[in-house]
């Protein structure tokens, strides 16, 4: 038995909704379903009501419940208390970044803290965004920053998760300039010629964004996809060399602009996301790790 399958049960008897669960938990509704299912057949037997709807417990699943919702928090607590056990784990605070802001915002943004809130000891994991999303669900974390827009918000329980903003960010495209300075490759193309793409790999999140921008568009016909990777710095690097036309955040090409070795492949065609700060709320902050407790305090205090 594994324990996010426990987690899977308390957000389903929350939830009362397979699909409402499976988007909070990250993961697609056969999958979720599958893995309740898995559940039940360790229990042996049916845990959830399917007859019913919304979705119900049955007798056994409601005595689960009860039982699941102590087990986790004991567990949680648990782990708490080992990584206590150094004085360096109490000090040193666990954020979960995807790579694009791990690059560009992480670093300036902490140095800017230094004077109102203080030094930080900090541990960086980077990682895309589902798997950064799924540190902080799992417990593997701090805290977690990422991107949001509200087509494509990140999945969160607002009761068991807290939020602070901490700025914003442009998407835009980007091109290799060509020798009169302007864009090598533009949108709209010049007489409806395909310009090579440079896009994000299927599932991430800056590619979900990319879609949504050009959507309402007839651009997307005008691209034609040469490359493709999850990270954004992967692409900047093709745009560079001149490969094609590249969405990019503004925070990772400040200084390719500023070099005139990238320029703007369009006109106003960009998109705003929010950067935010994500901590599971703490049931006892007596508990928790001090030095990640003060950080979120003091930081809240800042932009309160």
């Amino acid at each position: 038995m594994e324990t996010k399958w426990l987690e899977d049960f308390v957000s389903l008897a929350e939830t009362r909704s397979f699909s409402r669960s499976a988007q909070l938990r990250h993961v697609t509704q056969p999958a979720f379903s599958r893995r309740i299912q898995s559940l039940e057949a360790w229990a042996g037997t049916d845990l959830v009501d399917r007859s019913s709807y919304p979705t119900r417990l049955t007798p056994a699943g409601q005595t689960l419940y009860e039982q699941a919702l102590d087990l986790l928090q004991t567990l949680n607590t648990t782990r708490a208390m080992l990584r206590a056990h150094t004085a360096a784990a109490q000090d040193v605070i666990e954020f979960a970044v995807p790579h694009t802001l791990a690059f560009t915002f992480f670093p300036q943004w902490l140095s800017g803290l230094r004077e109102t809130v203080g030094p930080v000891k900090s541990r960086l994991i980077a990682l895309n965004v589902h798997d950064a999303v799924m540190r902080l669900v799992e417990g593997s974390c701090d805290l977690l920053i990422a991107y949001h827009h509200a087509a494509h918000p990140i999945q969160l329980d607002t009761s068991r998760y807290e939020m602070l903003p901490l700025g914003t960010e442009v998407l835009a495209p980007y091109s290799r300039p060509n020798a009169q300075g302007g864009a090598l490759y533009a949108l709209p193309s010049p007489g409806g010629q395909a310009q090579p793409f440079l896009g994000y790999a299927p599932g991430a999140y800056l590619g979900r964004a990319v879609e949504h921008l050009l959507k309402d568009t007839s651009l997307a016909s005008q691209l034609e996809r040469v490359y493709e990777t999850d990270m954004a710095e992967g692409l900047k690097a093709m745009a560079v060399e001149g490969h094609g036309i590249a969405f990019l955040p503004a925070s990772a090409v400040r200084n390719e602009v500023a070099g005139r070795r990238l320029v703007p492949a369009a006109d106003g065609l960009t998109l705003t996301l929010d950067i935010r700060l994500y901590r599971t709320r703490p049931m006892d902050t007596s508990k928790g790790k001090r030095a990640a407790i003060g950080f979120w305090n003091r930081l809240s205090d800042l932009l309160g």
